[in-house]
């Protein structure tokens, strides 16, 4: 994976999910596009700080409030860190986008992923299914189903 500033992003879309107990899309969604957006812009000063902190600010912001999607509770098996569920997302974000550097893309390709089927997939830790390649998580993208 090379684009770091995406998979941190998406580690922190992942991070304030856990924090406020929202489904990952519901936190893409409470942000908003222009947030997100000013989030990627400015990444590379963001990521010097402990995302804790990155992450209070915005939920601070946009007045995130808690919700009662709690997949880490739930989890019966060990609970991937958010680092590593960032990293699905990004691959995918990448390899849906096309591995470009548009960065207008890359946030739209974000909202399309997050607001899809598979962001519930991914988020369901008591499967398998955000271990799998990232060609085969794709591949389901595409396809609309898990296969």
């Amino acid at each position: 994976m090379t684009n770091n500033n995406l998979f941190f992003l998406c580690s922190l879309i992942e991070f304030i999910g856990r924090r406020q107990k929202l489904a990952r899309n519901e936190v893409v969604s409470s942000l908003g596009h222009e947030t997100i957006k000013h989030i990627y812009k400015f990444i590379d000063v963001l990521h010097c700080e402990p995302i804790s902190k990155v992450a209070d600010e915005y939920i601070n912001l946009r007045q995130l409030g808690t919700g009662d999607f709690d997949n880490v509770a739930t989890c019966k098996y060990a609970v991937p860190s958010y680092w590593d569920i960032g990293k699905v997302y990004a691959r995918l974000i990448q390899d849906v986008s096309g591995n470009i550097s548009d960065r207008e893309k890359i946030i739209q390709t974000l909202n399309e992923v997050y607001s899809s089927w598979i962001s519930d997939s991914l988020s369901n830790f008591n499967s398998d299914f955000f271990y799998q390649p990232h060609d085969y998580i794709r591949e389901c993208y595409f396809e609309g189903k898990i296969l």
